[in-house]
């Protein structure tokens, strides 16, 4: 199992309790981290492994 992100992929918080999101990248599967600030105002995000950007 890859390692679990604890910072935001979009602005760097640190995820800890309710709001924050996991998920896998649409393009290759790694998992993104996103708070719940960057996730509601549709801030971009880029993968780090493929560089698919998403908002």
């Amino acid at each position: 199992m890859k390692d679990v992100p604890e910072k935001c992929i979009s602005c760097g918080v640190t995820l800890l309790g309710i709001g924050g999101v996991r998920f896998p990248c649409p393009s290759c599967g790694v998992i993104i981290a996103r708070c719940n600030r960057c996730k509601k105002q549709s801030n971009i995000y880029t993968c780090r492994s493929c560089g698919f950007t998403g908002p």
